[in-house]
């Protein structure tokens, strides 16, 4: 039988199970937001599944794995669909399994939760709140994104810059996962073997279930800082994240060609400031002040996070890659590069970038946690595209300068975050848990150079 036989198969044999074969509706939710980058575009448009599947409990999960193994049909996992690499994108069509059903938080206790992973976080963390805990950390699309998402396809962001990214040891505690078989297993692991299944786009494994530490709730200020220079808003961004009496959950820096692209609010920019976004508690507003001042800044806006929550505009949506969706909805133009900063030489290394590029980089950074718990510089600046050729020069230069680059324009693990290839653990993990590599096949690629 071909693929479209194969599919027709499955699709008899399980009656029972919420599918969609709508051919607008598929198309939809095999996508996410692979559009951010123009190369991306080029290469995956068109890529679709032949169905989408929306298991609503484990038992119904375990049906449609046995049954796209016994058909031999590809399965590709999805939570909210807010990834920027194609990661939930099926190159070979088959089985989109939509996860958003299996939402459940399963327990809480002692400052640790564990949580289905098809739970959307901000949901889950207002699970959280009434107990006084919160999330550690989280993507600026809290509002779409599930657990399973971030684990799988994700790195941290809000609240890394006290907890670092998720992958840093003693955020994610173990996981519960399902292996892709004839009849499906459902085994337990602890970190740090859990961490094998980190970021990798769902092709080693089906994760149901993750463990998570968690952070004290705290009332979050929000906070609009500008600046008539741009090393002074660097230095007062660097300032606040580097203050150990600081209690933060985000602190970023956006140079003057960025917050143009902040319409709502533009109110309270006035033209050629630099700006920066700082969310922290509440008891250290006279702290904050005193720094702004000091690096010759102004407060431009302040808001509470229960303002921000009633008025549902909060300053964390212009942070992390929500920046370059703003920036996006006013120039098609643009795309974005992810990088990291050597430690101490992070002015020297953009200002290198500034010489050496004129106004094709515009500069966004993020300040977080590193694992050795550093407070280092990681960006996400905007790129003005012209050609595919001088988006790989760009890359190469800021090699050159000692920056590195996490490649937002490829769709493979290997080529993206992996430095070549997956490592050993995860490839054996992938052998272990989807052995006939059916799961999101065409995103990993061994040392060996095989792909799956």
């Amino acid at each position: 039988m071909n693929q479209t036989e194969r599919i027709e198969a499955l699709l008899k044999s399980l009656p029972q199970l919420d599918w969609c074969v709508n051919r607008g509706e598929v198309k939809r939710k095999s996508l996410d937001y692979y559009w951010f980058s123009p190369v991306l575009r080029r290469q995956l448009e068109g890529k679709s599944a032949d169905a989408v599947v929306r298991p609503r409990n484990v038992e119904e999960l375990r049906d449609i794995v046995s049954g796209c193994v016994r058909h031999d049909v590809p399965l590709t996992m999805r939570g909210g669909g807010t990834g920027n690499y194609g990661q939930s994108i099926p190159l070979q069509g088959g089985v989109v399994i939509e996860t958003t059903a299996c939402d459940r938080l399963v327990w809480l206790e002692h400052g640790v939760a564990r949580a289905q992973t098809g739970i959307k976080l901000g949901v889950l963390d207002e699970l959280l709140a009434p107990h006084g805990w919160e999330l550690r950390c989280m993507p600026s699309t809290f509002r779409m994104a599930t657990l399973g998402g971030l684990f799988c396809g994700g790195f941290g962001g809000i609240g890394s810059i006290t907890y670092g990214p998720l992958g840093a040891p003693g955020n994610v505690l173990g996981l519960n996962i399902m292996t892709v078989e004839e009849e499906p297993r459902v085994l337990e692991l602890r970190s740090p073997e859990a961490m094998q299944h980190a970021h990798t786009y769902g092709t080693n494994g089906i994760i149901l279930e993750l463990e998570i530490a968690l952070a004290p709730a705290h009332e979050w200020d929000e906070y609009l800082l500008t600046f008539r220079d741009a090393d002074a808003a660097f230095a007062c961004g660097q300032a606040v994240a580097q203050c150990p009496g600081l209690i933060k959950k985000e602190t970023a820096v956006f140079a003057d060609s960025v917050a143009t692209y902040f319409k709502k609010l533009s109110p309270y920019l006035e033209a050629g400031e630099h700006a920066v976004i700082a969310v922290i508690n509440s008891s250290n507003r006279e702290t904050l002040a005193t720094l702004v001042n000091a690096a010759g800044g102004r407060i431009a806006l302040q808001q509470s996070g229960a303002v921000a929550k009633s008025t549902q505009h909060t300053l964390l949506e212009y942070c992390w890659n929500h920046t370059t969706l703003h920036a996006l909805r006013s120039d098609k133009s643009l795309t974005y590069l992810q990088t990291t900063y050597e430690y101490g030489r992070e002015r020297e290394q953009l200002a290198l970038i500034e010489s050496r590029a004129g106004g094709e980089v515009l500069n966004h950074l993020e300040f977080i946690r590193d694992e050795h718990g550093r407070v280092v510089c990681s960006g996400l600046p905007l790129v003005r595209f012209t050609t595919e050729s001088r988006l790989r020069e760009l890359i190469d230069l800021h090699r050159e300068c000692g920056i590195g680059v996490k490649d937002p324009h490829v769709y493979t693990l290997a080529e993206g975050t992996h430095h070549g290839a997956m490592s050993p653990a995860s490839w054996e993990a992938k052998r272990r848990f989807d052995a006939d590599g059916l799961l999101n096949p065409g995103k990993a690629i061994s040392r060996r150079g095989l792909s799956g």
